[in-house]
Protein backbone atom coordinates (compact mmCIF):
# COMPACT_ATOMS: atom_id res chain seq x y z
CA UNK A 1 0.00 0.00 0.00
CA UNK A 2 1.37 3.39 -0.97
CA UNK A 3 1.41 6.45 1.25
CA UNK A 4 -1.21 9.12 0.64
CA UNK A 5 0.02 12.49 -0.51
CA UNK A 6 -0.42 15.31 1.99
CA UNK A 7 -3.80 17.02 1.57
CA UNK A 8 -2.22 20.25 0.34
CA UNK A 9 -0.67 18.49 -2.67
CA UNK A 10 -3.97 16.81 -3.48
CA UNK A 11 -5.75 20.17 -3.35
CA UNK A 12 -3.08 21.82 -5.49
CA UNK A 13 -3.42 19.05 -8.11
CA UNK A 14 -7.20 19.44 -8.03
CA UNK A 15 -7.20 23.24 -8.36
CA UNK A 16 -4.55 23.23 -11.11
CA UNK A 17 -6.58 20.76 -13.19
CA UNK A 18 -9.86 22.59 -12.52
CA UNK A 19 -8.22 25.93 -13.32
CA UNK A 20 -6.74 24.71 -16.60
CA UNK A 21 -10.10 23.28 -17.70
CA UNK A 22 -11.91 26.49 -16.72
CA UNK A 23 -9.37 28.66 -18.57
CA UNK A 24 -9.48 26.48 -21.71
CA UNK A 25 -13.27 26.50 -21.64
CA UNK A 26 -13.50 30.28 -21.28
CA UNK A 27 -10.89 30.92 -23.99
CA UNK A 28 -12.42 28.51 -26.50
CA UNK A 29 -15.93 29.82 -25.88
CA UNK A 30 -14.73 33.40 -26.36
CA UNK A 31 -13.05 32.38 -29.61
CA UNK A 32 -16.30 30.71 -30.73
CA UNK A 33 -18.31 33.80 -29.78
CA UNK A 34 -16.04 36.13 -31.74
CA UNK A 35 -15.98 33.91 -34.84
CA UNK A 36 -18.73 31.39 -35.52
CA UNK A 37 -21.33 33.04 -33.26
CA UNK A 38 -20.56 36.44 -34.81
CA UNK A 39 -21.17 35.11 -38.33
CA UNK A 40 -23.82 32.55 -37.38
CA UNK A 41 -22.21 30.10 -39.79
CA UNK A 42 -20.81 26.67 -38.92
CA UNK A 43 -17.18 25.97 -39.77
CA UNK A 44 -16.23 22.52 -41.05
CA UNK A 45 -13.07 21.21 -39.39
CA UNK A 46 -13.13 17.62 -40.66
CA UNK A 47 -15.73 15.49 -42.48
CA UNK A 48 -17.16 14.53 -39.06
CA UNK A 49 -16.50 17.68 -36.99
CA UNK A 50 -17.91 21.19 -37.29
CA UNK A 51 -17.72 24.22 -35.07
CA UNK A 52 -21.30 25.47 -35.03
CA UNK A 53 -22.95 28.22 -32.97
CA UNK A 54 -25.44 26.69 -30.52
CA UNK A 55 -26.94 28.37 -27.46
CA UNK A 56 -27.95 25.68 -24.96
CA UNK A 57 -30.69 27.07 -22.76
CA UNK A 58 -31.22 23.71 -21.07
CA UNK A 59 -28.94 21.26 -19.34
CA UNK A 60 -27.46 18.12 -20.89
CA UNK A 61 -28.86 17.52 -24.36
CA UNK A 62 -31.01 20.65 -24.02
CA UNK A 63 -33.24 19.14 -21.32
CA UNK A 64 -35.38 21.64 -19.39
CA UNK A 65 -34.75 24.40 -21.96
CA UNK A 66 -38.33 25.59 -21.41
CA UNK A 67 -37.71 26.03 -17.67
CA UNK A 68 -35.14 28.82 -17.22
CA UNK A 69 -35.76 28.96 -13.47
CA UNK A 70 -34.40 25.40 -13.25
CA UNK A 71 -31.49 25.79 -15.64
CA UNK A 72 -30.33 29.21 -14.44
CA UNK A 73 -30.86 28.86 -10.69
CA UNK A 74 -31.17 25.23 -9.59
CA UNK A 75 -28.52 23.75 -11.89
CA UNK A 76 -25.68 26.11 -10.79
CA UNK A 77 -26.58 25.58 -7.11
CA UNK A 78 -26.63 21.80 -7.63
CA UNK A 79 -23.27 22.01 -9.45
CA UNK A 80 -21.77 23.94 -6.53
CA UNK A 81 -22.98 21.25 -4.10
CA UNK A 82 -21.39 18.56 -6.29
CA UNK A 83 -18.14 20.53 -6.39
CA UNK A 84 -18.19 20.85 -2.61
CA UNK A 85 -18.84 17.12 -2.19
CA UNK A 86 -16.03 16.21 -4.60
CA UNK A 87 -13.59 18.43 -2.69
CA UNK A 88 -14.50 16.68 0.57
CA UNK A 89 -13.82 13.31 -1.08
CA UNK A 90 -10.41 14.22 -2.51
CA UNK A 91 -8.17 13.06 0.31
CA UNK A 92 -9.95 9.70 0.51
CA UNK A 93 -9.69 9.05 -3.22
CA UNK A 94 -6.83 7.98 -5.44
CA UNK A 95 -5.11 10.07 -8.08
CA UNK A 96 -7.41 8.92 -10.91
CA UNK A 97 -10.47 10.11 -8.99
CA UNK A 98 -8.67 13.31 -8.05
CA UNK A 99 -7.97 14.06 -11.72
CA UNK A 100 -11.58 13.19 -12.54
CA UNK A 101 -12.81 15.54 -9.81
CA UNK A 102 -10.64 18.36 -11.19
CA UNK A 103 -12.06 17.82 -14.68
CA UNK A 104 -15.64 17.72 -13.39
CA UNK A 105 -15.24 20.84 -11.27
CA UNK A 106 -13.43 22.85 -13.94
CA UNK A 107 -16.12 21.95 -16.46
CA UNK A 108 -18.97 22.66 -14.08
CA UNK A 109 -17.50 26.06 -13.29
CA UNK A 110 -17.13 26.83 -17.00
CA UNK A 111 -20.81 26.22 -17.59
CA UNK A 112 -21.77 28.11 -14.42
CA UNK A 113 -19.85 31.13 -15.75
CA UNK A 114 -21.93 30.96 -18.94
CA UNK A 115 -25.18 30.73 -16.98
CA UNK A 116 -24.26 33.89 -15.06
CA UNK A 117 -23.03 35.74 -18.17
CA UNK A 118 -25.68 34.71 -20.70
CA UNK A 119 -28.41 32.69 -18.91
CA UNK A 120 -27.47 29.88 -21.30
CA UNK A 121 -24.37 27.91 -22.29
CA UNK A 122 -22.14 28.40 -25.32
CA UNK A 123 -21.88 25.10 -27.22
CA UNK A 124 -19.98 24.85 -30.49
CA UNK A 125 -18.42 21.41 -31.01
CA UNK A 126 -20.60 19.48 -33.45
CA UNK A 127 -19.68 15.84 -34.08
CA UNK A 128 -21.60 14.05 -36.82
CA UNK A 129 -21.57 10.87 -38.89
CA UNK A 130 -23.75 10.17 -41.94
CA UNK A 131 -26.03 13.10 -41.18
CA UNK A 132 -26.51 12.10 -37.54
CA UNK A 133 -25.36 14.76 -35.08
CA UNK A 134 -24.41 14.33 -31.46
CA UNK A 135 -25.79 17.29 -29.47
CA UNK A 136 -23.36 20.22 -29.62
CA UNK A 137 -21.04 20.53 -26.63
CA UNK A 138 -18.04 22.49 -25.38
CA UNK A 139 -14.75 21.92 -23.52
CA UNK A 140 -16.56 22.06 -20.16
CA UNK A 141 -19.01 19.34 -21.20
CA UNK A 142 -16.22 17.11 -22.53
CA UNK A 143 -14.22 17.59 -19.33
CA UNK A 144 -17.20 16.70 -17.16
CA UNK A 145 -17.82 13.57 -19.24
CA UNK A 146 -14.17 12.45 -19.07
CA UNK A 147 -14.02 13.27 -15.35
CA UNK A 148 -17.10 11.19 -14.59
CA UNK A 149 -15.66 8.27 -16.61
CA UNK A 150 -12.38 8.49 -14.66
CA UNK A 151 -14.20 8.73 -11.32
CA UNK A 152 -16.40 5.72 -12.09
CA UNK A 153 -13.50 3.69 -13.52
CA UNK A 154 -11.47 4.28 -10.38
CA UNK A 155 -14.41 3.36 -8.15
CA UNK A 156 -15.12 0.15 -10.03
CA UNK A 157 -11.65 -1.11 -10.93
CA UNK A 158 -8.94 0.60 -8.88
CA UNK A 159 -10.31 0.39 -5.35
CA UNK A 160 -9.73 -3.33 -5.02
CA UNK A 161 -10.10 -4.53 -1.40
CA UNK A 162 -10.63 -0.96 -0.20
CA UNK A 163 -7.17 0.17 -1.36
CA UNK A 164 -7.63 3.80 -2.36
CA UNK A 165 -3.95 4.71 -2.17
CA UNK A 166 -3.24 5.31 -5.84
CA UNK A 167 -1.12 8.40 -5.31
Amino acid sequence: MMQHLPAIYILIRFFVIAGIVLALDIVTKQMALSTIFATGQPFQVTPFLNFAPVWNEGVSFGLFADYPQITNMVVPVFALFVIGWLITELTESGWVQQIGAGLICGGANGNIVDRFRFNKVVDFIDVHVAGLHWPAFNIADASIFIGVILWLYAMMFLNVAGDTAQD
